[in-house]
């Protein structure tokens, strides 16, 4: 049997993924350890996996990124973007790499497990460390390549002559001028640990630097590259699936079954702490329309949402989404990458407005593909969403196009797919 040890970035819609992974090869009969903060203690023990806490990192998570660093909330758009990139990104890699090193002193891993945003591989292969390492792809790919533009412009690809002359100036431009800093950032804390530079562009290391790459979602939600790394596999989405542990389901839940069209709407649970954004929008202008609106506050308390709520508006902080999906005819949303894929696998098609983060490339892909309606804005007007509603009830294109993507998901088992291929890793490096 082998030995696989997880590093995974602290927040719910990195970990969760990972979860259901580590399980499956902890009940394989392999040694699974899982590194990452105590706010997900629980959920790892619960997979048979051991439980490792971060030392020399700051004990946070997604949902605590408020709390854990103050200055966060002064800062919007691209300024927020790159202090996100600088403080909770390239700022935990030095701990990470501490924490790793300890660990593999007593646990003799034979593959390393990671997401896209542990930044505790750049010192390891720049160590010449070259343990086996997976990376499960959880966020829109962002690898440079000459077919698209960079990685948060969410600009759709342009494969054309002048469209990839186009790229290549857009890609010098962001990563040599608007984020040479960052790239600079990253490369002082290197140098205080005695390690050479980063030769790839940041973004571009997990794939690089990963024996593999795997894509969590099909070819058709994402951006064609003829240069596509070849370590790098489409796999299907990375929803956990159904477990035994049922939700109580509220009381209002016959109301799904009423043959009005069911509307839901979610900020997520990262940029969920104004509603005003796109929640209490939606509810205002659907108010008057025949639609039930489901909406879900991301364990947010209801009382942030407001008093004396429409007739048709349900409320709750959670409800899972194999449970909802399937009743549900449009979502709106800021574009996490996870809720975009439990649409797709429930062919629903989506109203998407997201401006954080990785939303922008979320959204650009939920336009590409012909599957919603991309508001470009994450502060919609009441008229634009209302506008968006009627387009998605009165036009079948969007339910066919997503319903086409829906059967190629069927044809991916994400997690049986990424099992057999770390099993193989780890037996090519012993």
């Amino acid at each position: 049997m082998a030995r696989f040890l997880f590093a995974v970035w602290p927040s719910a819609g990195h970990v969760n993924p990972g979860l259901p992974l580590a399980k499956e090869l902890a009940e394989r009969g392999h040694e699974v350890m899982f590194y990452t903060s105590t706010h997900f203690k629980e959920k790892v023990e619960a997979t048979g996996a051991t439980f490792i806490p971060f030392k020399n990192v700051r004990n946070f998570s997604g949902s605590t990124l408020n709390e854990d660093f103050p200055d966060m909330p002064k800062y919007k758009g691209i300024k927020f973007f790159k202090w996100g990139i600088r403080n909770i990104i390239a700022n935990t890699m030095e701990g990470f790499d501490k924490d790793i090193a300890e660990i593999r002193e007593k646990f003799k891993a034979d593959v390393l497990v990671i997401d896209p945003t542990f930044t505790g591989l750049i010192p390891i292969r720049l160590r010449g460390d070259k343990i086996k390492t997976a990376c499960f792809g959880i966020l829109p790919l962002s690898v440079t390549s000459k077919d698209t533009a960079p990685f948060g412009l969410g600009i759709l690809p342009n494969h054309s002559f002048m469209g990839q002359m186009k790229n290549r100036m857009l890609n010098f431009f962001v990563q040599k001028i608007v984020f040479s800093q960052e790239q600079n950032h990253f490369n002082q804390i290197l140098s205080r640990m005695n390690l050479p530079k980063l030769d790839p562009y940041f973004f571009d290391a997990a794939v690089h630097y990963s024996d593999l790459y795997f894509q969590g979602t099909c070819r058709s939600f994402e951006y064609p590259r003829s240069d596509l790394p070849s370590n790098v596999k489409f796999v299907g989405p990375y929803n956990p699936p159904v477990t035994a542990v049922k939700t109580p389901l509220p009381k209002w839940w016959p109301d799904l079954n009423s043959g009005k069209p069911v509307v839901h709407v979610t900020q997520g649970t990262l940029a969920n702490e104004d509603f005003s954004r796109l929640m209490i929008p939606t509810i205002k202008a659907l108010a008057n329309k025949d639609v039930l609106v489901v909406a879900t506050t991301g364990n947010r308390p209801i009382s942030m949402v407001g008093d004396h709520l429409p007739k048709n508006v349900r409320v709750e902080p959670f409800i899972p989404y194999t449970d909802l999906m399937p009743h549900v005819d449009i979502m709106i949303t800021n574009a996490g990458y996870g809720g975009v894929h439990y649409a797709i696998q429930n062919a629903v098609p989506l109203i998407v407005a997201g401006k954080t983060e990785d939303k922008p490339e979320v959204c650009a892909r939920v336009e590409w593909a012909g599957i919603g309606i991309n508001l470009k804005t994450d502060r919609p007007t009441e008229q634009q969403i209302s506008s968006a509603v009627d387009t998605l009830l009165s036009s079948p294109r969007f339910k066919q196009r997503i319903t086409e993507l829906q059967q190629e998901f069927s044809s991916y088992d994400a997690y049986r797919i990424s099992v057999t291929h770390l099993e193989e890793l780890a037996a090519s490096s012993q």
